[in-house]
């Protein structure tokens, strides 16, 4: 590439990174484009070209990241301690982030929340525990998740009863009663648990 057309290297460079540091997943092609004000055939042609530089590694659609970066690695928000649930996952109510090797849970994006209480105790899931969540707005029955109710989000097993219309949630706790509402808000699927060792 001549030597003029490196300003919108490093712009693709550049959104590439930040994209997948915000997101925890790398842009689709056509992001891309939007982000640096290209179009999609050229920045295709720039990334195939950095791919062979060793600037970006490219293999596929929204696989696409710095040769620096550890592409192994998710990017996983903490929204904060709650009571075993957390309000709408908006940018703002990111706390800080972590990095998990996708090996181990997969693709995301994924979001860590505290555990605060016992409902979920026969779960395995403690006060204090920290619960990763994939994020998503459907569960098939049985899954442990994060529904939110009006304005409070709870963890607990789902279960819908579309004969009786309503769904059921669950709590892994045999002292308490299940909560029935007409309706939920599914923020995740309950993945894995943390705990720390006493």
């Amino acid at each position: 590439m001549r030597s003029k057309d490196k300003t919108l290297m490093a712009a693709i460079e550049r959104f590439v990174c930040e994209y997948a540091d915000r997101n925890g997943y790398s842009p689709s092609m056509q992001e891309i484009a939007d982000g640096v004000g290209s179009s999609k055939p050229t920045v295709y042609r720039y990334i195939s070209q950095m791919n062979r530089e060793g600037i970006l590694e490219y293999s596929g659609v929204r696989n696409v990241h710095s040769a620096k970066d550890n592409p192994s690695a998710a990017r996983v928000g903490i929204p904060g301690r709650v009571a075993c649930g957390l309000p709408k996952l908006a940018e703002e109510n990111i706390e800080e982030y972590v990095k998990l090797p996708v090996s181990l849970f997969g693709e995301g994006p994924f979001y860590l929340l505290t555990a605060s209480g016992e409902s979920m105790i026969e779960a395995g899931i403690d006060d204090g525990d920290w619960v990763l969540v994939r994020q998503q707005d459907t569960a098939e029955p049985g899954k442990i998740v994060v529904a939110l109710i009006g304005d409070e989000a709870t963890l607990k097993r789902y279960y819908p009863e579309p004969e009786k219309h309503r769904i059921r949630l669950h709590p892994e706790n045999s002292t308490m009663e299940d909560i029935y509402v007409d309706s939920c808000e599914i923020q995740g699927v309950a993945v894995s648990v943390f705990k720390e060792l006493t």
